[in-house]
């Protein structure tokens, strides 16, 4: 009834000012026909009335509305807070397994290395094996080159002793028996 008795006021205010520019001063026209505050009256009377249960229900579908829009709020609010839960769980997870991958590859990488130093090792043994080998090899071959070598310059020298020491009759002589001798091999 707060508001009907204010809107009246102000209406009875409004007329007397009227009435009182009309009459030159100020005052308070207090003539209910004259101020229509019957039809002020009635006028609020019938908003108060029909636009009460219009006003109520716009507030319950507001009400309603918000408690919808927070209850939404909250649920993203937790969906939210379970995704991240989530990802950070993943996130735990794709660490560790980053961790686990980076130790088997320094394990791998430790193990290729032993493997790599040893097969050098092997490949280093095996050449001087080789080099030892060629040496022995044209070491031999040297000393029968030098033997060759010795041998062709006996003969050589026991051939030119030969000829100096053996006439023609000697050396017929030492062709008929080197036939003899062949003839009764065979």
């Amino acid at each position: 009834m707060n508001i009907i008795g204010s809107y009246l006021l102000t209406a009875a205010a409004e007329a007397g000012a009227a009435h009182a520019e009309a009459e030159g001063g100020f005052g308070l026209n207090l003539d209910i026909f004259e101020t229509n505050i019957i039809n002020l009256a009635i006028l609020v009377g019938v908003l108060f009335y029909f636009g009460k249960g219009l006003l109520t229900n716009i507030l319950t579908e507001r009400k309603a509305g918000i408690a919808t829009e927070i209850q939404a709020a909250e649920k993203s609010a937790k969906e939210a807070a379970a995704a991240l839960s989530e990802a950070q769980q993943k996130l735990t997870q794709a660490q560790a397994e980053a961790q686990r991958i980076r130790k088997t590859a320094e394990e791998n990488a430790q193990l290729a290395k032993e493997s790599i130093l040893a097969q050098a090792l092997k490949d280093v043994e095996q050449m001087k094996q080789m080099a030892a080998n060629d040496l022995t090899t044209e070491t031999e071959r040297a000393i029968a080159d030098l033997r060759q070598q010795v041998v062709a310059k006996a003969l050589q020298k026991v051939e030119s002793q030969l000829r100096q020491q053996v006439d023609g009759n000697a050396e017929q002589k030492l062709l008929d028996r080197s036939i003899t001798l062949l003839g009764s091999e065979a």
